[in-house]
């Protein structure tokens, strides 16, 4: 049995700019900017040029500092402990220029991590010579196994371990604060990607005991792009090290990551404008259409594809996204699964994601508060044919 899908939020849709011509299923990829949002950002660029000496040297810092404080403790986060940065990915390469492991050194990694983390990780060893260790971790591994698969892989060489609170690739929540705790007790650094984190999960950061988490705000929770949260552990923040020098590094940890001046700060000052959707339906509301939706989607394309409904994959508690196997007919690298994605998007009016996993591909969908029933219906009633063709 399908099921029935979560009824609609009243006025959701009319909240984005998006082409309604389209249904757009891949939140988690991009997110989506509410006009109330962009409109804040506009009046702050409009603000900028009319007068940029002003902008920079009239309270630009305070600004910056009291909208990081209402995203952090939206977060779960420690406000003096964070610091806004462009996107996960910057955050991870300053947690590396930080760690600064070298020849030898090891990084642990799981087999589900976000494409670029992987290439930064992959310059590591190429440059200095860094040993790149993976963990597999199966798709609906327990939380004993995943931690039992990451430690596995931890040894004395070890300087860094990474991991994501919810998987890009794979969609998969990973119970990081039990890793947390058992690395802390080796005294290995972790790195939380929890790139999917805020505005998915709530206060993702509360309690977690890793050394460092990043996490984009503009996938769920509304923000512009380029704009992120870095959360630094207290025993880290002198050691952090800035990817560029510029007249703030005597301040060190957080003003040296934020205060460089012709950075277009406005995602950031604009960020906490996003939080107000949660305000007019309540988080728990949306976190529960989200998952809902994205359940019925994975169900009903499922369906179409001829799937087990018993063996689609389960993401974890509270994630709005989800994966389906594809038949590996459908591409055969990487490179194929972007030319599918394009086909859909193309033939069916659709834009959910592809992904190439473990040599297979897989499609992966999410739910917004701005989708429907409709939106995953149509990729149900399209895709078997597309794929024949």
């Amino acid at each position: 049995m399908i099921g029935d899908p979560p009824a609609p939020l009243d006025g959701a849709r009319e909240l984005f700019a998006l082409d309604p011509a389209v249904a757009h299923v891949n939140h988690g990829s991009f997110g989506a900017v509410p006009p109330p949002v962009r409109a804040a950002r506009q009046r702050l660029i409009d603000e900028h040029d009319a007068n940029p000496t002003r902008f920079v040297t009239s309270r630009l810092w305070q600004r910056v500092a009291a909208a990081r404080e209402v995203t952090a403790e939206f977060c779960g986060a420690d406000p003096a402990g964070t610091a806004f940065v462009a996107n996960a990915t910057t955050g991870t390469a300053i947690v590396l220029a930080a760690v600064a492991p070298g020849a030898g050194d090891e990084i642990v990694v799981t087999d589900h991590g976000y494409h670029a983390v992987e290439l930064a990780v992959d310059e590591q060893r190429r440059r200095h010579g860094v040993r790149v260790v993976t963990a597999p971790v199966e798709l609906g591994a327990s939380e004993a196994d995943t931690v039992a698969a990451v430690l596995d892989r931890v040894g004395p060489r070890t300087r860094l371990v990474i991991v994501d609170q919810v998987s890009s690739a794979t969609a998969q929540r990973h119970p990081v604060h039990a890793l947390a705790d058992a690395l802390r007790e080796r005294g290995v650094p972790l790195l939380v990607d929890g790139a999917h984190a805020p505005g998915m999960l709530d206060r993702p950061v509360a309690g977690l005991a890793a050394d460092f988490w990043v996490g984009n705000l503009h996938k769920w929770a509304y923000a512009p792009p380029g704009s992120a949260l870095l959360q630094v552990a207290p025993d880290w923040r002198e050691r952090m090290v800035p990817l560029v020098v510029s007249h703030s590094q005597p301040d060190g940890f957080p003003l040296f990551l934020e205060q460089q001046g012709t950075l277009d700060h406005s995602p950031w000052l604009a960020a906490p404008v996003g939080l107000d959707v949660f305000g007019r339906y309540g988080f728990a509301t949306i976190q529960r259409h989200n998952v809902a939706l994205a359940a019925y989607g994975q169900r009903v394309i499922g369906e179409a594809l001829g799937l087990d409904p018993d063996a689609l994959p389960d993401p974890g508690p509270e994630v709005p996204m989800r994966l389906l196997p594809l038949p590996a007919s459908a591409a055969r690298d990487f490179t194929e699964t972007a030319a599918l994605r394009t086909r859909i998007s193309v033939e069916l009016g659709a834009e959910p994601n592809v992904m190439w996993w473990r040599e297979r591909p897989y499609l992966r969908i999410s739910a917004q508060i701005y989708n429907t029933a409709a939106d995953y219906e149509r990729l149900a009633a399209g895709l078997p044919g597309l794929l024949r063709g």
